[in-house]
């Protein structure tokens, strides 16, 4: 085996020579969406890309064999992207929202600010769910994030920790176990050999945050070791929006042997922020700063249907506890990595009267075994690669009534198991100089299982009089229904990708492959007929006794696709560019829904529709200091006959997303920077295409000093012209003109920072 060894750091791969004067730097920009892909020694620590290892040191390489090293981050036949500490902004808190965005084909929509729960989706999977739990597969150094069932908590994601983040878009998490149509998304831990000595972090700015991080890395011999704490919290833009996040973790490595090697990891987080809820129309022009208050009653009616948040208080907080470990064996060509990994989870989700306070506590366990073969030194890509996962589960979900922000009465309880099998088989064919063909298939088999322990005959219901929103009315009382049940579901997704590589600057791809997607459980158990004065279970606050069915446990097929893609990825001169178009056949859409007022309806599966999207980034250095970046978003998804929204667009999906940046550098030391985002077309809010969110553009702007080899300062000013916008909303089946689904988007804001290390 080769004796060389790649160092990463801050998104760059830098190559020495041991015996030899001279070397050069790669870098990694994610505009131009270069993936990780490599055999033996030949990847950055933690990936989850199969082939990749784990590693201990940063010792540097040859510089003969380092070009082979860049051409495995562009060989792969799919939309995939690399997003290095370089490659962020300098902000003063670090969100999925702000790291992502420039990621071509992620789709990031803000709900509150802060560490919340942002809209993420890919392709448009978990697109109607609110909050999205479901669509992506979320890893940490190769672990899932994401519960046995597949649901996750955006919030314990914390890209301000990560020293890279890995996008793997479409059938290219196929690798990685996932069972989801939009892909994954692997947050990479920094090691002690990638960055031994202290960092020092602290900012703050508008809206009451502040923030403070540390980190701490060592090495000696061949054990290293690396740990970090994050502290962030803010009072919010709007009335009622306080947020807060403490997390901790590290990670210690260290070799078991000449070829083998071990990384342990650990970290808890804990979270909690207020939902401020949506507006109005009107009321999101008038002062975005504002919550809603609830429908108001008029002698011809309702009017402004929404929840009261003032008086139902809806909060998360949420925390979780993940240790896991990698081990990877190398024997010549053959590499064999090996994970485990289990969470703890902790999540009470205060909703509106209308579904009340759902507590849920469980523990998952992983197995990932990965291995692969490259029979050729020279090629980009391993011959052979294989994973097989395995994660199991259980909760237990109990549901309270919400009595105005304080925990009622008792009216549901269950216990949820879940697991999933997933295997994946691959090949990488060389056809030639110049191509290689790489077919692959994965099987996934997924169970859901709710077992009712509620045990009494009838449920108890609570509501508020829609006159007098803050007067409660007699409490009620339904009939129980049973909501235990046991789902499996099983499916293959085969795939064919083709590469064509004319030289070391282009590459070019196709592919057509298949995906399978089963439900969560927050899909399978949903609390239904609420109103925004009432709870599950009563549709009619004056009607204290009418039965009527508190949750609904529908009978959900797994959603599937086929989808065709190619792409184009590459450089020349001061140009680079990543883009990719796709199209999907889906059937059984997992779609939730909600009804005018905002309370849910729970999951459904659509009969058919499809998705087109174009993927694209590029990065330009336009003179010597100035330094241009664009990613663009098309997307494209709709109805297929369907009987009654024929071939509307799906709510929630922007058609364009753009993010465009131009850099300028006064100096090696002093960075300026503009950056927009603008979604240029309005978005429908719900299926039957009847309202909308505007168009908006924000612009920021952001400023970064250098004093030194070890301190740096930056400014920013977000949202720079104030300008009022919906950065989401909610996604309903059939909407009101009047009807509160508008999420505002933060305001002007300040913001200062200082950085140090050690």
């Amino acid at each position: 085996m080769r004796d060389w060894r790649i160092e990463a750091n801050s998104g760059y791969a830098h190559a020495r020579p041991r015996r030899a004067v001279g070397g050069f730097a790669l870098r990694l920009s994610a505009a131009t969406g270069l993936a990780l892909a490599a055999t033996g020694t030949c990847a950055l620590a933690q990936s989850a890309t199969p082939g990749s290892s784990i590693l201990l040191e940063p010792i540097v390489v040859d510089g003969l064999a380092a070009e082979p090293v860049a051409e495995r981050f562009g060989a792969l036949p799919g939309g995939v992207a690399l997003v290095n500490q370089s490659d962020r902004p300098a902000t003063a808190n670090q969100t999925v929202s702000s790291t992502l965005r420039w990621v071509p084909g992620v789709v990031v929509q803000d709900f509150f600010g802060g560490n919340d729960q942002p809209r993420v989706q890919i392709r448009g999977s978990g697109l109607q769910q609110n909050p999205v739990e479901r669509g992506v597969l979320v890893l940490q150094d190769g672990l899932p994030l994401n519960r046995a069932d597949g649901s996750y908590a955006v919030g314990f994601a914390n890209p301000g920790k990560a020293d890279s983040i890995e996008v793997y878009r479409g059938y290219m998490a196929n690798r990685l176990g996932a069972t989801v149509l939009g892909g994954a998304l692997n947050f990479v831990s920094p090691t002690g050999s990638q960055h031994p000595g202290l960092r020092l972090g602290v900012s703050g700015g508008s809206f009451g945050q502040a923030g403070i991080a540390g980190q701490a890395g060592f090495q000696t011999g061949t054990l290293d070791g690396l740990f970090q704490v994050d502290v962030t919290r803010r009072d919010g833009f709007r009335d009622y929006n306080t947020s807060e996040r403490a997390s901790l973790g590290g990670n210690i490595g260290f070799e078991l042997s000449d070829t083998v090697r071990t990384r342990i990891f650990a970290g808890y987080t804990d979270l909690g922020f207020d939902v401020a809820g949506p507006l109005t129309r009107s009321q999101l022009e008038t002062d975005p700063r504002q919550v809603h208050t609830g429908p108001t009653l008029t002698p011809n009616g309702a009017i402004n249907p929404g929840p009261n948040v003032w008086r139902d208080k809806p909060r998360r907080e949420a925390s979780q506890f993940l240790i896991g470990s990698r081990t990877t064996a190398e024997f010549d060509r053959h590499l064999i990595d090996v994970a485990l990994g289990y969470t703890f989870t902790d999540d009470m989700f205060r909703f509106p009267v209308s579904s009340g306070i759902r507590e849920t506590s469980g523990g998952d366990f992983t197995g990932v075994v990965r291995y692969a073969y490259g029979a050729d030194e020279g090629a980009p890509l391993p011959l052979f690669e294989t994973t097989a996962q395995y994660s199991l589960g259980s909760a237990t979900r109990d549901h309270y009534l919400n009595a105005a922000s304080e925990k009622g009465a008792l009216f549901g309880s269950n216990d949820l198991d879940a697991s999933t099998l997933s295997a994946h088989v691959g090949f990488n064919i060389p056809l030639g100089q110049s191509f290689t063909l790489s077919p692959a298939i994965a099987y996934a088999h997924a169970t859901r299982d709710s077992r009712d322990r509620y045990g009494l005959p009838t449920r108890p219901t609570l509501a508020f009089n829609p006159a007098n929103p803050t007067q409660r009315v007699p409490d009620g009382a339904v009939p129980s229904q049973d909501t235990s049940y046991d789902r499996s579901y099983n499916g293959w997704s085969p795939s064919l990708g083709l590469t064509y590589r004319p030289n070391e600057s282009n590459t070019f791809f196709a592919a057509v492959s298949r995906s399978f997607e089963p439900p969560t459980h927050d899909d399978l158990l949903a609390t239904i007929n609420g109103t925004p004065n009432s709870s599950a279970g009563r549709p009619n606050p004056g009607a204290p006794n009418a039965p009527a069915d508190v949750f609904r446990t529908p009978d959900l097929k797994a959603q599937t696709a086929t989808t065709i893609e190619g792409g184009w990825r590459g450089d020349a001169g001061q140009f680079t560019w990543d883009g990719v178009a796709y199209y999907s056949w889906i059937d059984n859409e997992l779609l939730s829904l909600r009804d005018a007022t905002g309370a849910p309806l729970g999951a459904v599966n659509a009969d058919e529709t499809r998705h087109l999207g174009l993927e694209l980034g590029v990065s330009a250095q336009i003179a010597a200091d100035w330094h241009a970046r664009v990613a663009y978003t098309y997307q494209d998804f709709r109805f297929h006959g369907d009987l009654l929204r024929g071939d509307n667009r799906l709510a929630g999906a922007p058609r364009h997303v753009v993010n465009a940046m131009l850099r300028y550098d006064v100096n090696e030391n002093w960075s300026v920077e503009g950056a927009v985002r603008w979604n240029p077309e309005k978005t429908p809010v719900d299926n039957m295409n009847t309202l909308y969110a505007d168009p908006y553009v924000v612009v920021d702007l952001r400023t970064q000093v250098k004093i030194g080899d070890n301190l740096s300062l930056f400014g920013e000013i977000t949202n720079v012209f104030d300008e009022k916008y919906a950065g989401s909303t909610l996604i309903v089946d059939q909407a009101r003109p009047d009807q509160a689904a508008f999420l505002p988007g933060d305001g002007r804001g300040f913001f200062v920072g200082l950085k140090a290390g050690y």
